[in-house]
C-alpha cells in the first residue's frame, strides 16, 4: 500500500471529482491569482492537491495551477512561469533525487530566491528531513501521510503569505535603490531644462509607467520669458508637442485644477492616475510637476517612494537655482573684466559679449557639448584681458605701430595668460588659454609660440576666428569698419592659412547665425540709428 492510499487527502473516495479540476484558470488572468506549481509523478497528487485547494483564497485572489511530472519538466516550466508563488514539489520521481536536482535548479542556476518550495515524499527514507532542511534552500518539509486537507490549506497560506512579504520586501528594496540612483542623476550639475526631463524620466522608472508627462516652471525669473508666466520646459506622451507653451494654452481644466489643488496645498497629490507636485525655489521661482494617465494601483510604499523622490527634486532644484545664480555672478564678472578692458582701448564692450555668444554657438556646431559650449562663452571674453598691461600710447594709437611697438602689443597674450593661469578654476583655465593661444595661426605664423594646426587649442582656434570677425566689422582707432562683403572674402582666403579650415567652414554654412547675434548686440552708434 503506497503512502497515498494510506492518506485520507488523497483517498479514492476523493477523487470521484477528478474530470471537473482539470481545467485550467485562463493564462491572461494570471495577474488576478497566486501562481502554484504542482510537480509529482502521481496523477492523484495534481487532481486531489487542485480539488482542495479549488476555493482557496488569500487578499482577495485565488489560485493558478500549472503541472508538472517529473523533475526535468518542472526545470523547464519553472522558465515560462518566472512569477510562480509556490511550487509543491515531490522528491522521488523520474529518479530518487529528482526533485531535490529541481530545488538546485531553481536556487542555484536560476538564482530565483523568492518562490516558495515545500517538499512532499511519501518515501522520507529517502530524504530524512533533517538532512534535506540543512543542505537545500527549501522553505517546508511534509510528508505526504501527514497531509489533510487543513494541514495543506494552512501550509500553502503560510508559504504565499512568505512570497507576498519577501516581494513587498525585494520591491521597497528596488524602489529604494532606483530613488538612489535618480537622485544622483537629478544632483549632478546641469541645465534646468536638462533637469526637467531627467525628472520625468526618473519618475517614470521609478514607477515602471509609460505616462503622458510634464514638467513646468515658472518663467518669470528668466530673461528669455514673459514675467510670470508658466511654460512647459520638458514634456512627454501626448504632451510633447507642448513644449515651451504657456501653460494655460496647452493643458486641459482638470489637469490645471489638479495643479492648482497642489499650489494651494504647497505639496504633492497623488492619486492612482496622476501625480501633481508644487515646488518652489529658495529664490522663489514656481515649478510644477505633473504625471499621469498611468491608471495603476499605487500601493502606499509606492507613494511613499513618490514622496521621498519629490522631496530630492526640490532639493536639487534649489541647487540648480544656486549654481546658476553662481554661474551668472562669475558671467558677470568676466563679461565686466572684458569690457573694461576693452573700454581702456577706446573699442567697444559689445565686442567681448559678441565673441562670447559667437563662440558658443560655434563651439556647439563643431561638436562639443552643451557643459564645453557653455565654458568658452564664460571663458572667451577674456581673450584680451592681457591688455591691460599695454601702455595707452601704443594701445591707442591711432596710426600703423612700428615693429617695437607691434612686438610689445604681440605680449598681451602672455600678459593675459600669467593673470588668469594660477586660478584651479575651470573657466579661468579655459581663459588662460585663450588669451595665450587666440593669436596663433592654423599655418604655424601666428604669436606667441608658433603653434600649428590642432595643436592650438580648440578654444583658441573658434575665439580667434570670431575675434577676428568682429574686430574688422567695427571701428577701431587704428582703422574703419571693413564691409561685410571684404570681411568674408578675407576669412575666405584666410581658410587653412591663418585660421581652422572645418572651423570656416561651419562659419559660413551658419552666416546668418552669427549676423542675428551682431544686430542684436549693435555699437552705441548703430542701436541710435
Amino acid at each position: 500500500m503506497s503512502a497515498l492510499e494510506d492518506n485520507d487527502l488523497f483517498s479514492d473516495e476523493s477523487i470521484v471529482f477528478a474530470d471537473e479540476m482539470d481545467e485550467e484558470i485562463p493564462e491572461k488572468e494570471s495577474s488576478q491569482y497566486w501562481k502554484v506549481m504542482i510537480v509529482d509523478d502521481e496523477d492523484e497528487v495534481h487532481t486531489v492537491t487542485r480539488m482542495v485547494l479549488e476555493d482557496f483564497k488569500f487578499e482577495g485572489r485565488g489560485l493558478l495551477f500549472v503541472s508538472a511530472y517529473s523533475g526535468e519538466e518542472a526545470k523547464k516550466l519553472i522558465m515560462d512561469h518566472l512569477d510562480c508563488s509556490l511550487i509543491l514539489l515531490d522528491v522521488v520521481m523520474e529518479s530518487p533525487n529528482a526533485g531535490l536536482e529541481v530545488v538546485k535548479h531553481i536556487r542555484d542556476v536560476m538564482n530565483n530566491k523568492f518562490v516558495r518550495i515545500i517538499l512532499r515524499t511519501g518515501q522520507p527514507g529517502q530524504a530524512p528531513e533533517r538532512e534535506i532542511i540543512t543542505r537545500y534552500d527549501i522553505n517546508d518539509y511534509k510528508l505526504k501521510s501527514m497531509l489533510t486537507e487543513q494541514s495543506l490549506f494552512t501550509t500553502v497560506t503560510s508559504a504565499i503569505r512568505s512570497f507576498r512579504d519577501i516581494n513587498i520586501i525585494e520591491h521597497n528594496r528596488q524602489g529604494l535603490e532606483q530613488i538612489l540612483k535618480s537622485s544622483v542623476s537629478l544632483f549632478r550639475l546641469q541645465s534646468l531644462k536638462q533637469f526637467a526631463n531627467g525628472a520625468l524620466i526618473q519618475l517614470s522608472s521609478l514607477l515602471g509607467l509609460d505616462n503622458q508627462s510634464v514638467f513646468l516652471h515658472a518663467s518669470g525669473f528668466t530673461a528669455a520669458q514673459d514675467e510670470g508666466e508658466l511654460k512647459i520646459i520638458a514634456a512627454s506622451g501626448k504632451f510633447k508637442d507642448c513644449l515651451n507653451q504657456p501653460l494655460e494654452e496647452s493643458i486641459p481644466d482638470n489637469i490645471r485644477d489638479l495643479l492648482d489643488d497642489a499650489a494651494n496645498a504647497q505639496d504633492g497629490i497623488i492619486s492612482n492616475t496622476d501625480y501633481a507636485g508644487h515646488f518652489i525655489s529658495r529664490n522663489g521661482s514656481k515649478n510644477l510637476l505633473y504625471m499621469g494617465g498611468y491608471n495603476q494601483q499605487l500601493s502606499d510604499m509606492d507613494k511613499n517612494m513618490i514622496r521621498i523622490f519629490t522631496s530630492n527634486v526640490a532639493i536639487a532644484l534649489d541647487n540648480i537655482y544656486l549654481n546658476r545664480e553662481v554661474v551668472d555672478t562669475q558671467k558677470e564678472v568676466v563679461i565686466t573684466l572684458g569690457e573694461v578692458v576693452e573700454t581702456r582701448s577706446k573699442e567697444t564692450a559689445n565686442h567681448v559679449r559678441r565673441v562670447a555668444e559667437y563662440s558658443y554657438q560655434l563651439a556647439l556646431m563643431s561638436g562639443m557639448d552643451e557643459y564645453a559650449s557653455e565654458l568658452i562663452r564664460l571663458a572667451s571674453p577674456m581673450h584680451d584681458v592681457g591688455k591691460i598691461g599695454i601702455p595707452d600710447t601704443i594701445l591707442n594709437k591711432p596710426g600703423k605701430l612700428t615693429k617695437e611697438e607691434f612686438e610689445v602689443i604681440k605680449t598681451h597674450t602672455l600678459i593675459g595668460y600669467d593673470i588668469l593661469k594660477h586660478s584651479d578654476r575651470e573657466i579661468m583655465r579655459a581663459a588662460a588659454n585663450i588669451a595665450l593661444e587666440h593669436h596663433e595661426r592654423w599655418n604655424g605664423k601666428g604669436y606667441p609660440q608658433l603653434l600649428k594646426g590642432e595643436d592650438i587649442h580648440i578654444f583658441g582656434r573658434i575665439t580667434g576666428l570670431l575675434d577676428v570677425f568682429d574686430a574688422l566689422s567695427y571701428k577701431r582707432v587704428y582703422k574703419e569698419a571693413w564691409p561685410l562683403e571684404k570681411i568674408l572674402d578675407l576669412i575666405k582666403a584666410e581658410r587653412g592659412e591663418h585660421f581652422d579650415p572645418t572651423l570656416v567652414d561651419l562659419f559660413f554654412t551658419h552666416l546668418d547665425v552669427f549676423l542675428a547675434i551682431k544686430d542684436a548686440y549693435p555699437e552705441e552708434s548703430e542701436s541710435k540709428m
